[in-house]
């Protein structure tokens, strides 16, 4: 039943007949309709890589957690400019680290913000905008600073043509935790000279892949699946991967998830493990803890290289029955190991196969997320595309700093702390 819901569903959500159809501009960003701004994102890229050895990335959610994953997990060219991030707390520790990391380099800063109010990204800039003004003088700055926003308004934009920055922009059909596979996260990904043609060709295949209808469409089956073992009592989604750089990754995927359907009281809660390590940490629970969860791993079936083990005339570590095997081999065992071991021990396991850790099968998973995401938040009966309860914690923040027009909440919130 579940997977007839998600073929309606889908329906639904290719159509635009659902709530926050208005914000499903990213379902064809990978369509092929616009190669001119695609090639003036790999000329700007290269022109940043010319001009620094450090780009700072100042933006916070969406607009920076997509491109953080990608640069992660995918290999830079050599030589390209490090990407720091920045805007994504209030933390002074974390921000003073990339400021440290900015005294002695040339840098150029990718400022990406639709509004350009949100408080840490704005906060962020504002010093990130006064140390290269002080460094470079304000006309060189002004050359250094590349602003992704909105085409027409708000306060970024303003900025951005009062001061002449380059400006990419965030489109208007799509939200923030959608927006990897725009310029808000592929400007940065090319700065690393990771290939963003056969990031975005990756998810056009996958985009024509995905819109064949029936129980064989593996987005379908994700979407289904994880409502069913909702309804079955798992409330708790694991995503996991056998490879570290995958971290990141993961932490995508969790925004991507908890802010599109964790509303109206519902919703999968997105957790993650990067595992083997995690499973000499999260594994007693994960085995033998509340069962409450299901895990889905993330399986790249073809490495980067090979790596073999050697032997060792003494032995003491007992593993010389390993010699000449690949690491890669080894690994499998382990994930075959742990998935029977969790499900005896009453974890349910759902496997997501990827032929190659690359740009290409990259573009094509990131799309899956989302299809699959967009998907199973209809099939939950609650709108994938809004994100309301974000802002009560603003509403006190901007009370608590004294943010004019919030006084009285203010005065009321500082009684009760």
């Amino acid at each position: 039943p579940l997977l007839a819901r998600a073929g309606a569903c889908r329906d639904t959500l290719i159509s635009g007949g659902g709530p926050g159809s208005e914000f499903t501009g990213w379902l064809s960003l990978s369509d092929g309709s616009d190669p001119a701004e695609l090639e003036r994102i790999e000329s700007t890229a290269a022109k940043i890589r010319d001009t620094a050895e450090l780009l700072v990335v100042v933006g916070i959610g969406g607009s920076f957690m997509g491109a953080k994953s990608a640069i992660e997990f995918l290999p830079a060219a050599p030589g390209a400019p490090e990407v720091l991030f920045a805007g994504n707390s209030l933390s002074p520790d974390a921000l003073a680290r990339v400021l440290d990391a900015c005294a002695d380099r040339d840098v150029c800063v990718n400022v990406i913000s639709k509004s350009g109010t949100t408080t840490e990204p704005a906060v962020a800039f504002r010093i990130f905008r006064a140390a290269l003004e002080a460094k470079y003088g304000k006309a060189e700055a002004a050359k250094r600073i590349y602003a992704t926003t909105d085409r027409h308004k708000g306060a970024l934009k303003t900025l951005a043509d009062a001061e002449g920055y380059e400006t990419f922009v965030v489109p208007d059909d799509v939200g923030g935790r959608y927006s990897v596979l725009t310029a808000v996260g592929l400007l940065p990904i090319a700065v690393t000279g990771i290939d963003i043609q056969q990031l975005m060709e990756g998810a056009a295949d996958a985009r024509a892949a995905f819109q064949t209808p029936g129980m064989d469409n593996p987005v379908w089956q994700y979407a289904a699946a994880r409502n069913a073992l909702y309804q079955a009592g798992k409330k708790i989604e694991i995503l996991g991967c056998y490879d570290s750089a995958f971290r990141f990754m993961a932490e995508w995927w969790k925004q991507l998830y908890g802010e599109s359907e964790g509303k109206e009281s519902k919703g999968i809660f997105p957790a993650s493990v990067e595992f083997t390590a995690d499973l000499h940490s999260m594994g007693q629970y994960i085995q033998e803890g509340e069962r409450m969860l299901f895990e889905t791993i993330v399986n790249f079936e073809q490495p980067r290289g090979q790596v073999l083990v050697p032997g060792d005339k003494d032995n003491l570590d007992g593993l010389n029955f390993l010699t000449g095997k690949d690491l890669k081999f080894l690994c499998e065992q382990a994930r075959l190991g742990t998935r029977l071991a969790h499900v005896d021990g009453g974890v349910p396991n759902l496997t997501i196969q990827v032929a190659k850790a690359d740009a290409y099968h990259v573009g094509g998973l990131l799309y899956f997320f989302e299809l699959a995401c967009g998907l199973s938040g209809y099939v939950l009966g609650v709108n994938p595309f809004d994100q309301p309860g974000v802002e009560a914690y603003k509403k006190n923040m901007f009370a608590l700093l004294g943010k004019p027009g919030y006084e009285e909440l203010g005065e009321t919130l500082r009684k009760r702390l």
